[in-house]
């Protein structure tokens, strides 16, 4: 905009300087020159074309000839002008500029702890939903700038900036606030591993101190993420194909674990059980093997189709083909077999593979890998017992290790405790949550977590587990929830009995009923409803009131 505007400068300095030059005669027939504000008021008002007319004396031709030529000058200049700054608007990196400035004002605005989410896709859409519908905030950076538009028609429960750029380049992760005193941690989810690899790194050199999660699909490039400190790295396909090694051999550890890592208020999974004996996995690539690995591990011999064995590196025996033909199955021996796994990346072939073996052999335990997600209502029409659905799986995890990272820490013990162990929990439970799956939350036993319960053990005050699950409004009744691991430093105490005593500094994993934590929260900061679980108690208790109850 430089030459536009030295243009309009030029223009008025010597239409105005020419104008004072030219001769002119005032009411009484005097020669009169007129002066510096009055040249460049009419220049001003001629320029625009408003047009006012002669002033403060009728012109003479001189000035009027003068006055002609500057309104022709003066429209030429305001047309340059004008059509300059037109085309710096329409110029993508004055857009781009204009954009990135919005977002990062918009980013600076944040007063909550948030997370910058890199990808937009299916599974981004899902970890931002439940971001924004809980304590955090988010900041979303994808390539595709037509999800970003998408994201903006949302009405979620917080505004939520979104930038159509590559999150792989260090400016834009601080454009995005890497840098902020609330941005809590990254979280990368680009379906491409180098480009999360290289977010990760990125977000490591730059914070070392934020949170970082990654979606990674290869063996190798989890390792190489792990490599340098990424807190979790979530390999979809390992995760489910551990799930389902776990419900062959522990079906109510897996029943628990749905239960614990779904949302708040979903219905209830219910208990499968994949039963032991020949399997069909139809599709060997990533998902394929971790699956036929896991399989392996539990005992349980597949047979693998595969439209091109030899470019995936398929076992000896595979069975070449789609899986979608009958011919196909039968060659695998579909009548022998007692589950199939439809794990391609097409959901078409997919459920065309299911509906076969229905056909063939009823009664299959089926398993079908969905790769899209608005292909949702086809697989639930599909009667499947297992759904793989990815972005559901990498949102669950994320979730749990955003949300209550201490859920973490039991479900790793959870597999290593027995079926029975699983079952108990769930006899227990249940009754608490009806037909919902429970609230998860911690509960971290410090000043800002719990000041009423931290006041009362500094105080040197003993509170225990089945104290502290009292109903403040009846300490006579239970809260609807279950205290599941107790850490304290680097020690766990899994299921702690009601007896088991609290101390200052403990972190609490609850899972309940929904509503339950609100109410617990009176316990933790209202002190006399502290006072009223521990010793029935009610009442003002200042030390008037303790003096002249004969307490003190």
């Amino acid at each position: 905009m430089r030459a536009p505007l030295l243009a309009l400068i030029t223009t008025y300095a010597v239409t105005v300087l020419g104008l004072v030059l030219m001769p002119g005669v005032n009411a009484q027939g005097e020669p009169e020159r007129l002066s510096f504000f009055h040249a460049f008021y009419i220049i001003t008002y001629t320029a625009t074309t408003t047009g006012f007319g002669e002033l403060p004396h009728p012109f003479s031709d001189a000035q009027r000839a003068w006055v002609t030529f500057s309104m022709y000058l003066s429209i030429v200049a305001w047309l340059y002008a004008i059509g300059a700054l037109i085309a710096l608007v329409r110029d993508p990196t004055f857009q781009r500029v204009f954009v990135e400035s919005r977002f990062a004002a918009a980013v600076r605005r944040i007063r909550e702890p948030f997370y910058i989410v890199c990808g937009y896709g299916d599974t981004g859409t899902v970890v931002v939903e439940a971001l924004v519908n809980g304590i955090f905030s988010a900041v979303v950076i994808d390539r595709d700038e037509t999800r970003i538009n998408e994201l903006a028609l949302k009405d979620l429960a917080r505004p939520v900036p979104a930038l159509a750029a590559d999150a792989s380049l260090p400016d834009t992760l601080l454009l995005a606030g890497l840098e902020h005193p609330r941005c809590a941690g990254v979280i990368a989810l680009y379906a491409d591993d180098h480009t999360n690899l290289k977010i990760a790194i990125s977000a490591k050199l730059l914070n070392p101190q934020l949170q970082v999660i990654c979606r990674a699909a290869s063996h190798d490039t989890q390792a190489n993420m792990e490599s340098f400190n990424t807190d979790a790295v979530i390999n979809p396909f390992d995760s489910f194909a551990d799930r389902l090694a776990m419900a062959l051999h522990s079906p109510d550890s897996h029943l628990l674990y749905e239960w614990l890592t779904a949302s708040p208020g979903e219905p209830l999974a219910r208990r499968i059980n994949p039963p032991r004996g020949t399997w069909v996995l139809c599709g060997y690539g990533r998902f394929g093997k971790a699956l036929a690995r896991h399989m392996e591990y539990e005992g349980v011999s597949m047979v693998i189709i595969e439209a091109t064995p030899e470019r995936v590196d398929a076992p000896e025996g595979t069975v070449r083909g789609r899986g979608t033909e009958a011919v196909t199955l039968r060659e695998a021996h579909i009548e022998r077999a007692v589950g199939i796994v439809a794990g391609t990346d097409d959901d078409a072939n997919n459920l065309s593979m299911i509906v076969t073996a229905r056909m063939l052999k009823p009664g299959l335990f089926m398993v079908a890998r969905q790769n899209q997600r608005e292909n949702e209502a086809l697989f639930e029409a599909a009667g499947l017992d297992l759904v793989m659905q990815r972005s559901r799986a990498i949102a669950r995890r994320i979730l749990s290790l955003v949300s209550t990272p201490l859920l973490i820490h039991f479900l790793r013990h959870l597999r290593h405790e027995s079926n029975d162990w699983a079952a108990q929990l769930i006899g227990r439970l249940q009754p608490l949550i009806n037909d919902e799956a429970p609230e998860v939350w911690t509960v971290d036993v410090t000043p800002g977590g719990a000041s009423a319960l931290h006041a009362a053990l500094s105080e040197g005050q003993s509170v225990s587990c089945g104290q502290l699950l009292s109903d403040p409004r009846d300490r006579d009744e239970r809260l609807r929830a279950l205290i599941l691991l107790i850490r304290r430093g680097e020690n766990e105490l899994l299921l702690p009995a009601a007896d088991a005593q609290i101390e200052a500094g403990d972190r609490l994993l609850f899972a309940g009923r929904r509503g339950a934590a609100r109410t617990l929260d009176l316990t933790l900061f209202n002190v006399h409803a502290l006072r009223y679980v521990l010793s029935g108690a009610s009442g003002p208790n200042g030390a008037l009131w303790r003096w002249l109850r004969g307490e003190a």
